[in-house]
């Protein structure tokens, strides 16, 4: 007779089946808690019991400082988008959990880049880190070893033994 997944062992009835670790049983506090992180940080549904409008102010608070934080680390991006600022990074980020202000950053300069939207300032910016860093949108970034040229816009960007050098052209 063969095992089922059932009576606690895998398909193949060859050892216990592993519990999903990833994910806490439904209705547990972990899983509620789970609920309202991604509420407030990821764009999901408001968790039951909790009143919308209050739960919107609170996202809102935290869109904004995780802007402060990214235009910390952005700072040319942040003032090449100048008034627009936080609503573009607000849009942006609104359905996206944090990796951290210097990836989010980098995730959206690639991101307005791609759509034509980058400003200069921020161009500039990303060709310099595209140059300095090797960052694939997983990983964190890593330093570059080897000579390499970013280009973001108009801007190019080369980094030769460690030091990055900005190309500008005459206006």
């Amino acid at each position: 007779m063969s095992a089922s997944p059932a009576d606690g062992t895998d398909p193949t009835g060859d050892r216990p089946a592993t519990p999903d670790t990833h994910r806490p049983p439904s209705g547990s506090l972990a899983a509620r808690q789970a609920e309202l992180v991604a509420a407030l940080v990821a764009g999901g549904p408001p968790p039951p019991g909790f009143a919308p409008a209050p739960l919107a102010a609170a996202r809102a608070a935290l869109l904004r400082k995780r802007a402060g934080e990214v235009a910390r680390h952005w700072p040319l991006l942040a003032a090449g988008l100048a008034p627009h600022w936080p609503a573009t990074f607000i849009e942006w980020a609104a359905d996206r959990p944090s990796v951290g202000g210097l990836r989010d950053g980098w995730d959206l300069a690639r991101a307005l880049h791609a759509r034509h939207a980058l400003p200069a300032l921020g161009a500039e910016e990303l060709a310099v880190r595209e140059a300095a860093y090797r960052y694939d949108g997983d990983a964190a970034p890593r330093r570059r070893r080897r000579p390499a040229v970013g280009r973001a816009g108009g801007a190019v960007a080369v980094q030769l033994a460690g030091r990055v050098r900005l190309l500008r052209t005459a206006r």
